[in-house]
């Protein structure tokens, strides 16, 4: 079996955090009209007109308050603050509370639709800002959304979180978080963001109900969302019938790191054992989707036994950080080499190594997927900055 060099591959990263960092800040800061881009292609031509999403913008104020948080390099700092005062002084709703979902590329209000997953990923960015830059008002802001996500979105009779809301906390007969998803009132993805944003505020405020909240989460997951095979349902009804067939190979091996890691944040030994043994079925589960090539395939349709032969940038983030997570639970090589596969495997074929930052994705043949931006609504510096930041972090825990 061929040994991993650990501090090889830290320093890796450390370039790689710094090089896709670099990216964002020569090429996605809109001077014009504040904040970033809404969309920059993979030539890196900016395309000024293109609405501002919340899960962008808030993604990158995680990011680099996290890289500032790891590095104390100013410059990161300074990045997060340009983003937090864009989110602070347009994305926020203060007529009916939450943030908008959308803007133009002026900064006004283009689609004000409450969808948790976008409350869910402001209050992730913003706790991460206050451990980096200490603002009370920051935190009274994360503290705030948390209340209104339970105020409006939580379901008492039966756990768990609605999708999503008109501006106003009405109901919408479409609540998809994109047109690939399916119109269901709860889905896996959104529940994932939820209780990664909820353990991230209770590193900042150890609130009890907060607690209880994530401890919820944690049992959701456990008796709905991950199946008997390991692998996570994507979508349900309100009673937490199954209404999907689809696999998602990296919501798989992203929920088994991610999921351990917020029990061992609330400290709940019940939880943390539970997620450590489940961490490990998802995680083998995942391999299922690996390729001989190191890749991660994006999805499978069980209903038409198709595999979608796509290999996207963030499930190869998610596979680093999670065959590593299960190498350090485990101590078993084959997870470490995964893991490390999966690297090299962005380096050969996701990377842009003439114009930085990493593609959408490869199709089977490896040629760049169409269609795509390199930095846009969905295309954000947070899978990819965490899989480093997670990368160095659990190798000097190894070293």
């Amino acid at each position: 079996m061929i040994d991993v060099n650990l501090l090889s591959y830290q320093r890796e990263m450390e370039i790689e955090l710094q090089d896709i960092l670099s990216y964002w800040s020569d090429n996605t800061i809109d001077h014009v009209h504040g904040g970033f881009y809404g969309s920059v292609d993979n030539e890196n031509n900016a395309h000024h007109e293109s609405p501002k999403g919340v899960v962008l913008n808030s993604r990158i104020l995680w990011t680099f308050s996290a890289a500032y948080l790891a590095t104390n390099k100013k410059e990161y700092l300074n990045a997060a603050r340009r983003s937090y005062q864009y989110l602070n002084d347009h994305f926020i709703d203060e007529e009916f509370g939450g943030v908008y979902w959308s803007l133009d590329h002026k900064g006004k209000m283009l689609n004000g639709r409450k969808q948790i997953y976008g409350l869910a990923f402001c209050l992730y960015g913003l706790s991460e800002f206050y451990k980096a830059e200490k603002n009370d008002t920051v935190l009274e802001q994360a503290i705030n959304l948390f209340k209104v996500i339970e105020k409006y979105s939580y379901d008492e009779k039966l756990k768990g979180y609605y999708e999503a809301f008109a501006r106003d906390w009405q109901s919408l007969d479409d609540s998809r978080l994109s047109e690939k998803d399916a119109n269901e009132k709860k889905t896996m993805n959104t529940h994932l963001h939820v209780i990664e944003a909820y353990a991230n505020l209770y590193e900042i405020w150890p609130d009890e109900y907060l607690k209880k909240q994530i401890e919820n989460l944690l049992e959701v997951f456990d008796q709905y969302i991950i199946d008997d095979s390991g692998h996570l349902s994507l979508f349900f009804d309100e009673a937490w019938k199954h209404k999907s067939d689809i696999i998602s190979y990296g919501h798989d091996i992203e929920a088994a790191w991610l999921l351990q890691q917020c029990a061992e944040k609330i400290d709940n030994e019940f939880w943390v054992t539970q997620m450590k043994s489940n961490a490990k079925k998802i995680t083998n589960a995942a391999t299922e989707g690996l390729d001989k090539d190191g890749g991660l395939w994006y999805e499978y349709e069980l209903a038409t036994n198709k595999l979608i032969k796509e290999k996207h940038w963030w499930p190869q983030s998610e596979a680093m950080i999670g065959f590593m997570n299960a190498y350090q639970i485990s101590e078993k090589k084959e997870y470490l080499l995964y893991s490390y596969h999966s690297w090299q495997f962005v380096k050969q074929h996701i990377k842009d190594n003439k114009k930085g930052e990493w593609f959408w994705g490869v199709n089977d043949d490896y040629s760049i997927m169409q269609g795509h931006d390199k930095a846009g609504f969905w295309k954000c510096p947070y899978h990819n900055s965490r899989a480093c930041l997670e990368i160095i972090r659990r190798i000097s825990m190894l070293t």
